[in-house]
């Protein structure tokens, strides 16, 4: 339905990455005009320079695009409701319901390095949950599976049942077949495997769980005597406890499996919650109505959004972004009770351990800590995570459709920060090697910056659009608050996706495995 389509120019900020020049672009309005760029992308890394002239904004730059269908009364209603058809759609991907309950389905049919599965009767056995297998229904996930299963988890899935034959067939036909860049990372990933990149340091390990002690003893013996300083340790103590939990809840070694309750102890975060939000992140990275990473409205706005889901925030969020930043922690604390509380009553793998890993967290931050000191420190650990997790994304592409090169979706939503200082560098916690960790989120976070060259070295080998991206850390800040001020200022646009979803597979408003 490509040729149907119209482009709409959102009112944000665009921009030509050639080599190392920014050029800045704003464009505004409706355009009937081919986009040089790939219909479901909006390609806008945050421009650092002054506004070219109108006239060459136009003629001499790729535009801020987004391509969506013919707007009609049908298609804006159908945004709202996650039982609309995907943009992209496959025989029998639909959850068929009689009268409002469920039936069992026949199908469901994800391919995996180059073999069709029907998993229709193993996902309820999925230990991460069946959503994830939901979200692959007649797609490829060889570069997911492969990115957060041990090799044993890998090699069970040769075991599960293949599609029928036909319907293969059909399915391989309607599929977006593996391009040069999936083909070339799939050699590259084995390469590393056989090197040992997994194996973890333990060393290193002790090193970042004993300055999380050190923190935490600090903050507690300063609590009377130094009240603002435990302040301070505490939030570091906070932020650090969830870098090294978001390692090992990532870690598919036995280390991590035995260290994988250390983010609820130490910082009162859920894995069950970050794996059903952060992983999602990983896999559909960028993804409008699917990540919720950028579905930050209407507190704050990455793209100028339809008049229908606009907020009077919007024309300040350049100037009050540290407010909403600052809640991020205790959304996360939030989210994660809520999230355990659903895991346990759907007797979710886990779920009552973790559960009583929280109960102890909060025992023992209500009794070591006062109030004064532990609510702010809340705070200043969501404005400080906050700051380290939203630049390396939100200022690059983003996408209106489900990407099915994994790979160089990775590498076009992703941008590195290049620190100035070690404390800097043990502060970001691994997250300033961002595409290092997407690409390999398994992996030790020790390994990234040896990873950092061959990757460099992938990207220009094999042509990935914009290469490898990287900039400061006041850089990339700085980027990022650009584009909260041009959106900001930007007029909202009439049919601009909505941040939730819209009728596409995974979209944020159909809920977790447990509700469905």
């Amino acid at each position: 339905t490509s040729n149907k389509k119209r482009t709409i120019l959102l009112t944000t900020s665009a921009a030509l990455l050639a080599s190392s020049n920014h050029h800045n672009i704003v464009v505004n309005g409706f355009s009937n005009l081919q986009s040089p760029l790939p219909s479901d992308t909006i390609h806008r890394p945050n421009p650092i320079l002054a506004t070219l002239p109108h006239r060459s904004r136009v003629s001499t730059a790729q535009m801020s695009t987004i391509s969506m269908p013919p707007l009609t009364k049908e298609s804006l209603t159908d945004q709202h409701h996650p039982q609309a058809s995907s943009p992209t759609t496959m025989p029998d991907v639909t959850i068929e319901r009689s009268n409002g309950e469920k039936k069992p389905r026949s199908t469901l049919d994800v391919r995996i390095h180059g073999q069709w599965y029907n998993l229709a009767g193993w996902r309820k056995a999925h230990p991460a949950g069946g959503h994830w297998i939901d979200w692959y229904d007649g797609r490829d996930a060889t570069e997911v599976m492969d990115a957060f299963h041990s090799v044993k988890a890998r090699k069970m899935w040769q075991r599960l049942p293949k599609t029928e034959e036909q319907r293969a067939n059909q399915l391989e036909m309607d599929a977006v077949p593996d391009t040069p860049v999936q083909i070339a990372f799939r050699i590259l990933c084995k390469k590393l495997e056989q090197e040992g990149w997994w194996e973890r340091d333990l060393v290193h390990e002790a090193k970042l769980v004993t300055i999380w002690t050190s923190l935490f003893v600090g903050a507690a013996l300063t609590t009377k005597s130094m009240p603002g300083l435990s302040i301070i340790l505490t939030g570091l103590m906070m932020t650090n406890a969830g870098w090294i939990g978001h390692d090992y809840v990532h870690g598919v070694d036995k280390f991590t499996d035995r260290m994988r309750m250390f983010v609820a102890l130490a910082g009162g975060l859920g894995a069950t919650w970050w794996s059903d939000k952060h992983n999602k992140h990983h896999a559909l990275t960028n993804e409008i109505g699917v990540d919720e990473d950028i579905a930050t409205d209407p507190f704050l706005f990455t793209w100028a959004p339809d008049p229908k889901h606009d907020s009077p925030l919007r024309r300040i969020q350049h100037l009050i972004f540290f407010i909403p930043f600052s809640f991020l922690f205790a959304l996360w604390r939030f989210d994660t009770i809520k999230t355990i509380i659903a895991a346990v009553k759907g007797k979710r793998n886990g779920a009552k351990q973790e559960a009583y890993a929280l109960l102890a967290h909060y025992t023992v931050l209500l009794t070591v800590f006062p109030l004064k000191i532990w609510v702010p420190a809340v705070f200043l650990s969501g404005l400080l995570s906050a700051l380290i997790v939203t630049p390396t994304h939100q200022s690059e592409e983003l996408f209106d459709e489900y990407q099915a090169d994994f790979v160089t979706a990775q590498f076009t939503s992703t941008r590195n920060a290049v620190m100035t200082n070690p404390f800097s560098e043990w502060l970001w916690g691994g997250m300033q090697y961002q595409l290092e960790h997407h690409l390999f989120p398994a992996m030790p976070r020790s390994k990234y910056p040896k990873l950092k060259n061959i990757l460099k070295k992938f990207a220009k080998d094999t042509n990935v659009p914009g290469g490898y991206r990287e900039s400061g850390e006041f850089e990339i800040l700085k980027m990022n608050w650009d584009l909260y001020r041009q959106v900001a200022k930007a007029d909202a646009v009439v049919g601009a996706p909505y941040s939730r979803g819209h009728g596409q597979l995974a979209a944020i408003n159909l809920g977790f495995s447990w509700d469905r």
